[in-house]
């Protein structure tokens, strides 16, 4: 069975997606320029301590990986995960790094 899709705007994007996704998308659109966050913190943020891998799944299904920047989402053990955006995880290390420049 299908989950049900809901609409939601998020930095000023019209987002589909569950519940879930989009109060995830949500969080990461929180993320400040040369932040980041884990998967498990986003999860326990969102009341869910043991859903990390779906936290990175909603990541993966992220609309919109420049405006919700999912880039700033890694793994507890501070390797960067997957991106979905164009490039792949050179674009996520690369855009990583920028921000961390820009904000030295």
């Amino acid at each position: 069975m299908q989950e049900r899709k809901f609409m939601k705007f998020i930095n000023e994007r019209k987002c589909y997606g569950t519940k879930f996704q989009l109060a995830v998308w949500k969080e990461i659109a929180k993320i400040a320029p040369g932040s980041t966050k884990t998967y498990l913190e986003l999860a326990n943020i969102l009341g869910k301590p043991k859903s990390a891998r779906a936290v990175a799944n909603a990541c993966g299904k992220n609309p919109y990986p420049g405006p919700i920047p999912c880039h700033r989402v890694i793994r507890s053990d501070g390797s960067l995960g997957g991106y979905s955006g164009a490039g792949g995880i050179e674009t996520k290390r690369k855009l990583l790094l920028n921000e961390k420049d820009s904000f030295k």
